[in-house]
């Protein structure tokens, strides 16, 4: 199953980007999360901050690459149908081996509350934050091993 968690691509250099996810009471992973209350999981928080990430390097990588390690991860807010998460992430250090560090952060937008896509004066909540590695998708003799 593969959900797509960015919609847009807001900014972007060559050592960060910042993307949107609206969060759309249909997604079909919040009808279990929760009954009643449907937030976006915090799996797929991260998610998003990881296919940021590849939207960030993906000219300069020439190979597949997975989620290799996280690190430092803090959960804030939710982040509720109706809402945006605004995912920044910004390149760290290239390892030999081919493992890239990022730092990422999703702070939760919501436009009908006068807060546009874009941010504003104030700085919105943090839905999730942390570090991360990206690594290339290694084969063994029996397929992936991820």
């Amino acid at each position: 199953m593969h959900f797509c968690l960015v919609d847009r691509v807001l900014e972007q250099t060559p050592e960060r980007i910042v993307t949107i996810k609206q969060v759309s009471a249909a997604e079909e992973y919040l009808q279990d999360h929760f009954p009643g209350f449907p937030v976006l999981p915090g799996v797929l928080m991260i998610e998003a901050l990881v296919q940021a990430a590849r939207r960030l390097v993906e000219d300069s990588s020439d190979e597949r690459l997975v989620l290799g390690a996280v690190r430092a991860l803090k959960y804030g807010t939710f982040v509720r149908p109706g809402q945006v998460l605004r995912a920044e992430v910004t390149l760290g250090k290239r390892h030999e081996d081919g493992t890239i560090e990022f730092r990422g952060e999703g702070r939760v937008l919501t436009p009908a509350g006068g807060e546009s896509a874009g941010g504003g004066a104030a700085d919105p909540p943090v839905a999730v934050s942390g570090r991360f590695t990206l690594r290339p998708i290694r084969l063994g003799r029996s397929g992936a091993t991820g």
